[in-house]
């Protein structure tokens, strides 16, 4: 006789659902902020250089200075959560997220924008890693693991609002002029603000207990050094047209001091040992960051050029990106579904070496169709590599440190979008033409055919296909 499966048992009279879309939702709504707000921006740079008279290569520090309050503060953020409690966490950058709306909205000038961007990537930094620990508890509360299916709208807000941000940014600059680019946070904010302090549950005695072990294991002396060296390498990128090479110098010296003292403290800002062992997670980390110097450069530098040398406005500059954006947004979803890592990766890949190569040959007088296949070739593989590197951190990262794994590849991204604004101010300097496009696909064709060979010569991901 055939019985019928069990039904999944419904929560109690005032119990609330297991992984519910109100607990979902506002971790959905912070997640998204950062991603969106870092591609978002691209297409406000032409607008914002001649409000306040600066060229290419300042205005790429908006860019570069929310990765690097994002590197730094993704990984401290996340033990931050594991310390005092990810609701508070939560909604402590959300505040954050809302001041730097307001001081980039009513800027005076343009180190105001500068820290805007910078209280951005602090307040946005806290979501990810919050919302994971948030889900863990929730887990730990049930006895069982997160559905796959809430970890995958997770991942496919991140890379979603991140593949729309150039066009979602054309229409905010045409619709309300660049402010609106900053202004936009705050009612996104304070809207996952109150979902969240309606919704996520409050943080249990076990954060409270543990809010000054919290603080002896965030190694404050690592990431004093880890910022600076990257502060000073980010200096010495964005001006590679006229390169300050006394500024190498402090960045050895501190890389060896940090390197130093991440072997010697018990929890490292940065497991350098654990990266010694895991080669495999190390050229995860390799091969995603050398992918996100690519995209960025187009992120950001093929649509200065739409602008400055094509002559299209912000809205038409936009809607040229639009076949980039929804082929990034389908790619996350078929790359989800793959079971294989290598292909996928190999794929994106490949396609990038051709749209390097389609912007090697692009000028002022390129049809319109070819531009829209330049950029389709470079949403392919955003989508496919988000996911790809994503699984293959889940494979070779160790189970009990998938948290700070996971942060050290967004770290890796950040690192590649940095070096890629410094390969867009080299190539541009005060104004986007044909030669530094030129450049820049040159420069990506050769990175991109390195990742070809990365990637498929990489035995570990053979053993996971």
């Amino acid at each position: 006789m055939r019985t019928k499966p069990h039904a999944p048992a419904r929560p109690a009279a005032g119990e609330r659902p297991a992984f519910g879309a109100r607990l979902t939702a506002p971790l959905l709504l912070g997640s998204l902020l950062n991603p969106l707000n870092t591609t978002m921006i691209s297409t406000a740079l032409v607008a914002i250089g001649h409000e306040f008279g600066v060229g290419a290569a300042d205005t790429a520090w908006l860019v570069s200075v929310l990765y690097l309050a994002s590197a730094v503060s993704q990984p401290v953020l996340g033990k931050l959560a594991d310390g005092i409690g990810p609701r508070r966490v939560f909604l402590g950058g959300l505040v954050v997220v809302a001041a730097s709306g307001l001081v980039g909205a009513l800027a005076p000038g343009f180190l105001w924008l500068l820290l805007s961007r910078l209280l951005l990537g602090i307040g946005t930094s806290a979501a990810y890693p919050a919302a994971m620990a948030v889900l863990r508890d929730e887990s730990r509360r049930l006895g069982s693991p997160t559905p796959r299916t809430v970890l995958g709208r997770l991942s496919f807000a991140g890379l979603g609002s991140a593949a729309i941000g150039p066009t979602l940014g054309g229409l905010l600059v045409a619709t309300a002029g660049w402010r609106g680019i900053f202004a936009v946070n705050i009612p996104v904010a304070l809207i996952a603000f109150g979902c969240a302090l309606r919704w996520i549950p409050a943080d249990g005695p076990r954060a409270g207990r543990e809010k000054g072990r919290a603080a002896s294991t965030l190694d404050p002396l690592g990431i004093l050094l880890f910022s600076s060296a990257l502060t000073c390498l980010v200096v010495f990128l964005l001006d590679l047209a006229h390169p300050q090479w006394w500024l190498l110098a402090p960045v050895a010296v501190l890389s060896a001091v940090l390197t130093w003292w991440q072997l010697r403290h018990p929890k490292p800002f940065i497991d350098l040992r654990m990266l010694g062992r895991n080669h495999a997670l190390a050229r995860t980390y390799l091969r995603h960051g050398l992918s996100y110097l690519v995209v960025y450069c187009v992120m950001y530098g093929f649509t200065q050029w739409l602008e400055e040398a094509r002559g299209l406005s912000s809205l038409h500059t936009g809607l040229v990106m639009l076949p980039m954006s929804l082929a990034a947004l389908a790619c996350s979803l078929l790359g989800a579904r793959t079971k294989g890592i290598r292909a996928p990766l190999s794929i994106a890949s490949v396609l990038l070496v051709a749209g390097s190569a389609l912007l090697f040959f692009t000028s002022g007088g390129t049809p319109l169709a070819v531009l829209l296949l330049a950029g389709a070739c470079f949403g392919i593989p955003q989508g496919l590599m988000g996911t790809g590197n994503q699984a293959a951190v889940q494979s070779f990262a160790p189970a009990d440190a998938i948290g700070s794994a996971a942060g050290l590849q967004r770290t890796a991204q950040y690192i590649g979008a940095i070096a890629a604004s410094g390969l867009i101010g080299l190539a541009y300097g005060q104004r986007a033409d044909d030669a530094g496009l030129h450049l820049m696909g040159a420069v990506g064709a050769v990175l991109a055919l390195a990742l070809v060979a990365l990637t498929l010569t990489d035995r570990a991901l053979r053993a996971r296909t």
